[in-house]
């Protein structure tokens, strides 16, 4: 016989009349309304007592041992909400988790009260053999355990393993041959998790500048990221698919400019590289050539500062997804500007400070075509708005077509999955 799984919902009533986790509380005398606390990780007088009671549940169902596993407040608190909605008698009666000061859900029991939960769940754990009812669950449980957002290493990638199916069709397991219908599982309808799918490819535009002329401009979807060389593409062995800039004297008359260029290129060596690792884009120099990056606009504005520069022989993260699906929801809610998702690289030089950026040799624009799409969806008030439907521009994506609210839906949905630690740091 197998350790019985506790079910959600008898586990839960009896929490909230413990009375012992901070914030976890019925609402009303009949018991039918509780709230739980749905503060996000990102804010910065968050603490544990905030993540109490996911914690408790993932203790709970043995997916978190208390020194044996390294602690995932993300996981916990998604897998804790895909338990609750999978179950019919309850519902999300208020939604009060961007409340500054408290912000909670308010749960309600949708049927004549809590119930009688007095019958424990004893169900075995057969590893597939038990019902049908039960090995979908089952499935279903792998499934979401799988959609697994870890604290980023240096430089490891993240992972997310699973790419959900779009609303309203059923989500097929993969070891049934029968679709598998919850038609109460948000979490795993989003389809902007695809963006932080481990092996899903980003699409890049990359533009290529001499002094302020626009000589090149290519758009590439690569797995392990690009890198951008100069006349020589060089070793083929090191990381990123090489993208050759111009000779200079295709486009440029100037001989001295020209000579300048040639040199700067010449100094690339193994080249500029950049790739994805879940929400991370990280960059690295592999020749002489000094590098500097900042986030901006498409159309770098001067007086714009450099943000850093790029390391040599090591990875660097230059853009994390978190923080710009935060400003994006600010912005669908008409209280922030467009999020910024342009990189800009000055190769060679200073980055031109107190300058015209149209002054220096060689620029260069690399933009993700998925981030300029999710800023378009936000500026028009959702993808349905738009003469056609929106392509996310990453492989295996599906055109979206989205009403204003699902798209704020799932942006929220996309923030409680994201690491908003910085790079490395643990």
């Amino acid at each position: 016989m197998g350790t019985p799984k506790p079910r959600i919902l008898p586990w839960l009533v009896s929490q909230l009349d413990l009375g012992q986790l901070e914030g976890v509380a019925w609402v009303n005398e009949s018991r039918t309304r509780f709230r739980i606390p749905w503060k996000h990780g990102l804010r910065q007088d968050a603490q544990e007592e905030d993540f109490r009671i996911f914690q408790a549940w993932a203790e709970a169902t043995g997916a978190y041992v208390p020194g044996r596993d390294k602690p995932d407040l993300p996981t916990w608190k998604r897998n804790f909400r895909s338990a609750l909605n999978r179950k019919d008698g309850l519902c999300l009666a208020e939604d009060r988790s961007k409340d500054p000061h408290d912000p909670h859900k308010i749960y309600e029991f949708v049927n004549s009260g809590v119930g009688d939960f007095s019958q424990p769940d004893t169900s075995p754990d057969t590893n597939g053999r038990g019902s049908s009812s039960d090995t979908q669950e089952n499935i279903l449980d792998e499934l979401l355990g799988n959609m697994v957002l870890a604290p980023l290493p240096d430089p490891g990638p993240p992972s997310l393993a699973v790419a959900p199916e779009p609303c309203p069709q059923p989500l097929r397991s993969p070891s049934l041959d029968n679709p598998t219908p919850f038609p109460n599982l948000e979490p795993s309808e989003n389809p902007l998790k695809r963006l932080l799918v481990l092996g899903e490819e980003w699409e890049f535009e990359v533009t290529a500048f001499y002094r302020g002329r626009q000589v090149f401009q290519q758009t590439i979807s690569c797995p392990e990221g690009l890198r951008l060389v100069g006349s020589k593409v060089g070793d083929r062995t090191l990381p990123g698919w090489p993208i050759r800039l111009p000779d200079p004297g295709i486009s440029l008359t100037d001989r001295g400019v020209m000579s300048y260029v040639r040199h700067v290129l010449s100094s690339l060596g193994g080249g500029l590289a950049l790739r994805r690792a879940g929400q991370w884009l990280w960059a690295q120099r592999l020749g002489h050539c000094h590098t500097y990056w900042a986030v901006s606009e498409e159309l770098l504005n001067s007086g714009h500062g450099p943000d850093g520069e790029v390391p040599k022989d090591k990875e660097g993260g230059v853009f994390d997804l978190g923080p710009f699906i935060v400003d994006l929801i600010t912005f669908t809610e008409g209280s922030g500007r467009s999020p910024r998702y342009a990189l800009w690289f000055c190769v060679g030089e200073s980055w031109p400070q107190d300058q015209p950026w149209t002054k220096r040799l060689v620029m260069v624009k690399v933009v993700p075509t998925c981030l300029r799409a999710l800023v378009e969806i936000a500026r028009v008030g959702g993808a349905s708005s738009l003469e056609n439907t929106v392509d996310l521009h990453i492989s295996n994506s599906h055109p979206l077509s989205l009403t204003s609210d699902q798209y704020k839906a799932y942006l929220q949905d996309l923030v409680e999955d994201m690491d908003f630690q910085g790079p490395g740091e643990t």
